[in-house]
């Protein structure tokens, strides 16, 4: 039945392949720039009104922020309530010299759609919509349906916890799917259970009220860049072992089915090391390529005395580092936060710590119950098995449904590796894009299978 019903969505993608393409195109033509505003307020009603063609109730829920767009639809009696996770804004274009076309003017080339938002979020979330619209024309849903659109994944979500809990704790969905990210590096589809959160800051040493010549003053005046680089020193030593007491004090280990599911996914060491040009991991030794990117990470994003470009033989004035820390499940970022500060106060009182955003990690085991469904759902409707990958190494919004919901999610990336996300030349292949469409379809009849 679900490779009956892929088959047809199928040829409804195909039979309106340039009208769906024209739907994406506009979709992405509208700014919505959470970080400045630019265009957030039309690109609600544009997402609102995609919400209505797919056949649902929309809503445009308002937050201390920017809205929340919301879509339902009702299912057959007794069908799995599932809710459809996505965002709406996007990041700035960053430098528009960079672009080969111009970022808010989608431009069809070589197979893809390029332009800022293609990839994150709009093309992915928009396949889901159009899964949901394929659905209803076709028969109807077989699961009971909301739609989720975040206004504000760009800048931290730091309203989302808030409306589910006034909209969704009375009457929760029994499992979340996102679509975001890409798929596994390898270009396989990818089937992912959870995201690290992040907690990012800033340490800031101050020396003298100015720039010193460091002739006339160097091994008399205080030198911030040294200090600086000592504090760091004592917060992870050379071998990768993080020295904050109490930042992975709560960290849970993998469970037997994560260990399986990591030692199950394709991954070549050297080739992927040489297409970033280097030869060897970061430290420690002995982790696999997979279970660092499901352990806390502690990584020294930059390190500047806020001087000039040139080469100056000076003694700085002042020196930062902007620092952060991917979390994994246990952990919290307040509690991160909190030891950072307690080792600074008995190791380095006089450095400042500037507190910068944050997002909690997200945890979904593979023994869940909706595990298999989804799986099973992608593997018809992408046309392939998809790679099972406990984590994504980055980090997105999905704690709130885990933590406040108490449901597990399921994330069903249809964006190609090089989707170029954050980055000029945002792009996203086309063949993902109605690949994203069928498995939307497919995942929702096989959650329903499942139930039954």
């Amino acid at each position: 039945m679900m490779e009956e019903l892929a088959a047809r969505v199928g040829a409804w993608v195909r039979e309106r392949d340039g009208e769906l393409l024209a739907e994406l195109a506009a979709w992405v033509a509208q700014p919505s720039v959470s970080r400045t505003g630019e265009g957030m307020r039309e690109a609600a009603e544009h997402g609102a009104e995609l919400v209505r063609r797919s056949g649902l109730t929309a809503e445009v829920v308002p937050t201390a922020g920017w809205p929340v767009l919301l879509g339902t639809a009702p299912g057959p009696p007794g069908a799995p309530h599932v809710l459809i996770y996505g965002h709406y804004d996007v990041q700035p274009a960053g430098p528009l010299h960079e672009w080969l076309s111009p970022p808010f003017s989608p431009d069809f080339r070589d197979g893809r759609i390029y332009g800022r938002g293609t990839g994150d979020n709009k093309g992915q979330h928009l396949a889901q919509l159009l899964g949901l619209r394929a659905l209803r024309e076709l028969g109807g849903l077989p699961c009971r349906v909301t739609v989720l659109l975040d206004g504000e994944e760009e800048i931290g979500s730091p309203n989302l916890a808030q409306v589910l809990t006034d909209r969704l704790a009375a009457d929760p969905p029994d499992l979340v799917v996102w679509s975001d990210g890409p798929v596994h590096e390898s270009g396989r589809a990818a089937v992912m259970l959870g995201v690290r959160g992040v907690a990012a800051f800033e340490l800031r040493v101050r020396g003298a009220t100015e720039v010193l010549h460091s002739g006339n003053w160097g091994g008399v005046a205080p030198n911030p860049a040294w200090r600086l680089v000592h504090v760091l020193a004592s917060m992870r030593d050379r071998d990768g072992r993080i020295l904050v007491d109490g930042v992975a004090d709560r960290a849970e280990p993998l469970t037997a089915g994560e260990r399986d599911a990591l030692a199950r996914v394709p991954v070549d060491v050297p080739e992927v090391l040489a297409g970033i040009g280097v030869t060897a991991m970061e430290p420690p030794h002995g982790p696999s390529f997979q279970e660092r990117l499901t352990s806390p990470t502690f990584t020294i994003n930059s390190l500047t005395c806020e001087d000039t470009p040139e080469h100056r033989t000076v003694i700085p004035n002042v020196a930062v580092a902007r620092c952060d820390m991917r979390l994994v499940g246990g952990q919290r970022a307040e509690e991160v936060f909190a030891a950072i500060r307690a080792h600074l106060a008995k190791h380095a009182p006089d450095v400042e710590f500037v507190e910068g955003a944050a997002m909690q990690p997200s945890r979904t085991l593979p023994e869940t119950r909706w595990t298999d469904a989804v799986m099973r759902g992608a593997e018809v409707g992408l046309g392939e098995p998809p790679v099972l990958l406990p984590a994504l190494g980055g980090s997105l919004p999905i704690a709130p449904f885990t933590d406040v919901l108490g449901v597990p999610c399921y994330g069903v990336p249809f964006a190609n590796v090089d989707e170029r996300n954050h980055a000029p030349n945002e792009n996203l292949e086309l063949d993902w894009f109605r690949r994203g469409i069928i498995a939307a379809a497919t995942v929702q009849l096989a959650i329903a299978e499942m139930a039954q």
